[in-house]
């Protein structure tokens, strides 16, 4: 990785684009420490954020959405259940 302060990075900023596009990730730093990176469009499109857990999630639940309410299920599920009130239900969705 090549490294650069952020006052070379100012006077130098072409070559360094041209570095990046090379494909070698170009490290900026002030007082000696990483502040930024400069990479490659085609390496900053590859990196695009994973799809979370959650939206994984909804995705699922509109895809199938005729399977989960096919009986209800979705509509009326109460947080919790008292024991016989949650038998009944077991009962009315497997029978």
């Amino acid at each position: 990785m090549c490294r650069a302060t952020i006052y070379d990075a100012r006077n130098n900023f072409s070559s360094l684009v041209k570095i990046a596009e090379g494909g070698e990730p170009v490290e900026l730093t002030r007082h000696d420490k990483p502040v930024a990176v400069i990479i490659s469009y085609e390496e900053f499109q590859a990196r695009k954020p994973k799809e979370s857990f959650l939206d994984k999630l909804e995705k699922l639940k509109k895809k199938y959405a005729d399977v989960l309410d096919d009986k209800g299920f979705l509509d009326d599920m109460p947080k919790e259940y008292t024991d016989a009130k949650y038998m009944k239900k077991i009962d009315s969705l497997w029978s």
